[in-house]
């Protein structure tokens, strides 16, 4: 009887030992490990490409762009934003012009009415790496041409169109098409989010990473002060970069003012009423349901739950914080090595910092990076372009908060229940793919996810995933060249 009872209590043991061990692990770089004995560490590395690489090379046949005679016309758009809704913009002006067989006239960037400076395409990217790089996609002129009338000579003057958004390919190859061989040149404005993001047709999203990954290269002087700030950073070890969205625009648009004063929020509703539709807001349930940002403390707990110690050096990509100081103390206070890129650089560097160049020093710290954290990745293009990027890099890290699950711990911990917050926390956040490859599941956008188009399995069973014998330019030329042949 003894013997009985003391076997059944083993079995008891075991089983509820099992049973804990399974509940405290998570599946992470491939393998499964238990949330108390991970080593943060690991983090520092790439994650598991599983035999995956980043290839935008095409993989079925690819004509070139078209000569001035054959082209339907002069495709003039003008983008509006901010940095990374410019680039993800140009990518779809750069596929329109491909679907509708036109030639792109160099992008216009709207940037004085956003970032109040008068920096424009040429300023900010490298003009004849971009023309050079796309040159077996599309043909791209530095302006519309002039045409010769009796007795005058006058600029070809384009029609204007507002496209719908999320436009269809098919509007581009009937409206669009239709409109350009009449006018022989239209002029597309504004022009976000004015191309749909999910194509069925690979080879166009293979382009559109052309664009993004290849061809859209900041001018050498931006190259060259971000280089030297992650000198800086990285010259005592590895260093973290996040994307803090806690500015006065994001925190009206989520309507999350219940934490500020009374001063504050009069602010933020004057803000809302200003730029956003009206819509009843209630705290609670914005909250509970994910859509408010991170604060600057939350932000902190959540890396300090995760194992990185006050030791760690983190680079704050952010705008002006609503509520200052008060709001980063704590933060701070957590992680005392927390610079920006004015706190790094100096001198001539900080001359490089300033809107929209300075908006690119942060895009490619935050891409170079060790590991990569957002706040706030629902409408900020900022962190969605990076994820995508940082992905097609190498499978950077990037920790990515889930603000819905983190939400009742957070709350609780307002409402004074903080007991156990920290192994909460770590069990929301090792629940991610910490920049492995994944499917793309809506609502997350191509930008942020081009995975499986842009990309190839060295050891692929499936035809389609077989990376292609060269790379990017090996290929297009080769193709190019079997056109030139064909033609002789």
């Amino acid at each position: 009887m003894l013997l009985r009872r003391l076997l059944l209590a083993v079995a008891a043991l075991v089983t509820g030992t099992i049973w804990l061990w399974s509940s405290s692990s998570v599946v992470l770089f491939g393998g499964t490990y238990r949330i108390q004995d991970f080593v943060v560490n690991e983090l520092w590395r790439t994650a598991d490409s599983n035999g995956w690489r980043a290839s935008s090379a095409p993989r079925t046949y690819w004509p070139p762009p078209p000569t001035e005679s054959e082209s339907s016309g002069y495709l003039r758009v003008r983008y509006n934003g901010g940095l990374t809704q410019q680039c993800s913009a140009i990518c779809n002006a750069v596929v329109v012009a491909r679907i509708m067989n036109a030639t792109l006239v160099l992008p216009e960037l709207d940037t004085n009415s956003f970032w109040h400076d008068e920096s424009g395409f040429v300023n900010i990217y490298d003009v004849p790496h971009f023309i050079q790089t796309l040159k077996y996609d599309v043909r791209i002129v530095t302006s519309v041409p002039k045409i010769t009338a009796p007795g005058k000579t006058k600029k070809l003057r384009a029609y204007k169109i507002d496209p719908p958004r999320d436009a269809p390919v098919t509007w581009y190859r009937t409206t669009a098409l239709e409109m350009i061989r009449k006018y022989g040149a239209i002029y597309l404005t504004p022009f976000s989010h004015r191309l749909a993001e999910e194509i069925d047709d690979p080879e166009l999203q293979r382009l559109r990473c052309r664009v993004n990954y290849h061809a859209l290269q900041f001018k050498s002087n931006i190259r060259k002060t971000s280089s030297a700030i992650v000198n800086k950073l990285r010259s005592e070890g590895h260093f973290m970069s996040v994307h803090l969205r806690f500015e006065l625009d994001m925190i009206a648009y989520a309507g999350c003012i219940d934490i500020f004063t009374p001063k504050e929020q009069k602010i933020l509703l004057k803000y809302r009423e200003e730029h956003f539709p009206k819509k009843p807001l209630v705290y609670r349930e914005r909250r509970l349901i994910g859509k408010c940002p991170l604060t600057p403390e939350e932000v902190g707990l959540i890396i300090r739950a995760m194992g990185f110690d006050n030791t760690t050096r983190i680079y704050l990509a952010s705008g002006k914080l609503f509520g200052g100081k008060r709001f980063l103390k704590p933060f701070k206070a957590m992680f005392p090595r927390l610079e920006n890129h004015s706190m790094v650089g100096s001198g001539e560097l900080e001359e490089n910092t300033r809107g929209l160049a300075g908006s690119a020093v942060d895009y490619m710290v935050c891409l170079l990076s060790d590991v990569f954290m957002p706040t706030y990745d629902g409408p900020s293009n900022f962190a969605n372009n990076l994820m995508g990027h940082r992905l097609y890099s190498g499978f950077r890290t990037t920790i990515t908060p889930n603000r819905k699950a983190l939400a009742p711990i957070f709350m609780d911990m307002e409402e004074g229940r903080a007991s156990g917050y920290e192994e909460r926390i770590r069990q929301v956040m090792f629940n991610t793919h910490f920049g492995a490859p994944h499917k793309r599941i809506h609502p997350e956008s191509f930008y942020t996810n081009p995975w499986p188009e842009c990309f190839c399995q060295m050891k692929a069973r499936n035809h389609a995933d077989r990376c292609p014998h060269n790379n990017v330019n090996d290929v297009l030329e080769s193709q190019f060249q079997n056109k030139e042949d064909i033609v002789s």
